[in-house]
């Protein structure tokens, strides 16, 4: 890791670049929720749910493929405790006792020895959907107004707001990925608790990344208080530069292992994760510490701007 000993690369000077990267990617992945509206898993839209138990392991990806030719739609399913027993849900209409049967009916002429039982069913009712929703949304906006109160208090309502925007953006660009990329990708990231956890991970970890960045510029401003901002930040940002890409490039590298060996049903939380965490790093660098030289720049223009106007004035008093 030789190159990242001494970086000494002009964040700040490229900074327009992360802000046109970054705006295309939110504006896109806003207009295609917009358009297209959040793919919500049986969690939140409601729906019906089975646990079926086999005489011998059936694949997710097989079950998937006959419940869809069956039912008309794609259910979901996920193993559940062991590799016999899987948990299927859907939202197709239907009386409840007349989809198990046909799912049941679809199981056993697909493969005949594996015969399947229901061991239990329910149902996840509109409401009971709309209260996970609300709390999903509420638990997101909560953990924002408490990181940005920290932050506040740690360090100076700049920062604060940085870290706020960095956050929205990071969340924001991840569920525009998930609307796009939904319909293509072979296993299922439909919005549920599972992917909200994955959700509230990413604003942890990048906020975490953020206040390493901040922490160093704050030192250097004590230190070198002479120098520049631009200057101190671009010193702040090489400084810190091994850790991150070492912290974040290890920590891929699980989230890797946990996409490909973690099975089907964490398949959707180790891509949100993963996704979430490069764009984190992504962010902390190019959008989080660049905010805050803007919001000094801007205070720094209005205060120039303040000068001359009262100076004016006194000599008019004069």
């Amino acid at each position: 890791m030789r190159f990242f000993r001494n970086p000494n690369i002009d964040f700040i000077g490229i900074r327009r670049y992360g802000y046109l990267f970054s705006g295309l990617t939110l504006v896109t992945g806003v207009l295609f929720v917009l358009i297209g509206g959040l793919h919500y898993g049986i969690d939140f839209k409601g729906g019906k749910e089975y646990i079926v138990r086999f005489d011998r392991p059936r694949g997710v990806a097989e079950v998937r493929g006959v419940l869809t030719a069956a039912l008309g739609k794609q259910p979901e399913v996920k193993t559940y405790g062991d590799e016999r027993t899987l948990l299927i849900r859907t939202d197709v209409e239907g009386d409840l006792n007349e989809l198990q049967a046909r799912i049941v009916g679809a199981l056993e002429r697909t493969q005949l020895d594996s015969r399947p039982q229901v061991l239990s069913t329910s149902i996840v009712g509109p409401r009971f959907a709309a209260d996970l929703r609300r709390g999903a949304l509420y638990s997101a906006i909560g953990s924002l107004i408490v990181i940005f109160l920290y932050i506040m208090i740690r360090f100076e309502w700049r920062y604060a707001v940085g870290a706020l925007l960095t956050l929205a953006h990071d969340v924001l660009v991840v569920l525009g990925l998930f609307t796009i990329l939904e319909p293509i990708t072979p296993f299922s990231i439909e919005i549920s608790q599972t992917i909200i956890a994955a959700f509230l991970t990413i604003i942890g970890y990048s906020v975490n990344d953020t206040v390493i960045v901040y922490d160093r510029i704050r030192e250097y401003r004590n230190v070198f208080k002479t120098e520049r901002l631009d200057v101190l930040i671009n010193r702040a940002i090489n400084a810190t530069l091994s850790r991150t890409i070492i912290t974040s490039g290890t920590t891929l590298l699980v989230i890797l292992v946990l996409f490909i060996l973690g099975g089907e049903a964490l398949r959707g939380f180790a891509f949100a994760l993963f996704l979430g965490i490069g764009l984190g790093t992504y962010s902390s660098i190019f959008v989080s510490s660049p905010i805050v030289y803007e919001l000094y720049q801007y205070q720094q223009r209005k205060a120039a701007a303040v000068l001359p106007a009262r100076a004016a004035a006194v000599r008019v008093r004069k």
